[in-house]
């Protein structure tokens, strides 16, 4: 559906938070250092220090700034990028159920065995409907399927008091109970969590169960990275205390810290490439939907940052939810786990324990990356046409 606050050319706000980004573009500590200087001669006026008479120490008001060269590939990319031509298009498919600010869309086609999707909370699940011709879900429509996906919306006043039993026991169970009949559960990284908990809740309900990209054991290849995002709790509890939720920016911020680098990387490739091309026009169709965030309401940031990250409750057993321990251990459903092998965001050690706790899973790994397994050019055989095999098989 059409938002007039949507990304659109000349009023993108990426990337986020861009004066993060821009840092790689400016100039080295000698820059700073002149800076300093002259923010010192502003603020202190005529109480700043002078030299003892005799001295040979210039004035600094009279420092001549020194020669710098910005980091020009990485700022025309983010020119590039704004200014792109390229708009999403696609209209929304109409929904079956909604429930607060959520809705549960239907991609047809009627009567075909309905697939669930789960997306995470923290961005918009149009990555599984990215664009005319790398839609997942559109793609899985016409080969017999009938995706259904839970677009969890905007947090309103109620959902910023949620917590993580709040969303799988009363949003993603709903919107399972409004389906009519037993279902394929699918959840993508955080999602693939939900997915889980919600399928241990109601088996009733659930004939298969998916995992994309779904992290299980958050200290399996970097304890140490995983305990400094918990680390960071404290220093956000000040920009939750405004609007009872962790703002789009922290969350980038977050995400930024896990491959500090990337993000200047991939726009100084970009100021390379043929603009009119489809390659370009997929880097803007994905930046658009990473900057387009969603705030995390503040009770399921504690749960994830303090929890999830901090104590790794969800590999020890101890994440509970309504009360009960979520133990993969106890699915008895069979189950696809796709743990693509070029992951950043959830490194493939930590997707693997949950693949080995499922009894009989499959396990696929994609050679690509968290995003790219999703709506990368190569997704169709990476994750597409496999995932699709399956579910039909």
């Amino acid at each position: 559906m059409d938002r007039p606050d949507s990304p659109r050319p000349n009023h993108r706000l990426g990337p986020r938070p861009l004066m993060l980004h821009l840092t790689p573009a400016m100039p080295s500590s000698e820059f700073w250092s002149a800076a300093s200087t002259n923010w010192s001669n502003a603020w202190l006026g005529s109480n700043a220090p002078h030299p003892a008479p005799g001295s040979s120490t210039p004035h600094r008001d009279r420092a001549e700034p020194p020669a710098w060269a910005p980091d020009a590939a990485l700022v025309a990319g983010i020119a590039a990028y704004r200014r792109h031509p390229w708009q999403r298009t696609l209209a929304d498919p109409p929904a079956i159920w909604a429930q607060g600010g959520s809705r549960l869309l239907d991609y047809g086609p009627p009567g075909a065995p309905p697939v669930l999707f789960v997306p995470s909370l923290v961005n918009r699940g149009h990555v599984l409907d990215l664009m005319q011709g790398g839609s997942m879900l559109r793609f899985l429509a016409q080969g017999g399927v009938r995706p259904l996906l839970l677009d969890w919306g905007w947090p309103g006043e109620a959902e910023r008091r949620f917590t993580l039993t709040d969303y799988i026991a009363r949003r993603l169970e709903g919107a399972m109970a409004a389906v009519g009949a037993p279902l394929v559960l699918a959840g993508y990284c955080m999602g693939g969590l939900m997915a889980v908990a919600a399928a241990l809740r109601r088996p009733e309900l659930v004939t298969r169960l998916a995992l994309l990209a779904t992290p299980w054991d958050f200290w399996g290849e970097d304890p140490a990275g995983a305990r400094r995002l918990a680390e960071c709790l404290p220093w956000l509890e000040p920009a939750m205390a405004f609007g009872g939720a962790m703002p789009v920016d922290a969350l980038q911020l977050l995400f930024s810290m896990v491959e500090p680098g990337s993000v200047a990387a991939k726009y100084r490739d970009f100021a390379a490439q043929d603009q009119s091309s489809a390659r370009a026009a997929r880097f803007v169709a994905l930046e658009d939907w990473l900057n387009d965030g969603v705030p995390l309401a503040a009770p399921v940031a504690r749960e994830v940052l303090a929890g999830w990250y901090g104590a790794n409750t969800p590999e020890t057993g101890s994440w509970h939810v309504a009360g009960a321990a979520v133990r993969p251990e106890a699915l008895r459903v069979a189950s696809f786990v796709a743990v693509p092998a070029r992951d950043r965001i959830v490194p493939p050690q930590s997707a693997l324990s949950l693949a080995r706790k499922i009894d009989g899973a499959v396990v696929s790994r994609p050679g690509a990356g968290h995003v790219g397994m999703i709506a990368g050019s190569r997704a169709e055989d990476a994750l597409w046409r496999p995932l699709l095999g399956w579910l039909n098989a």
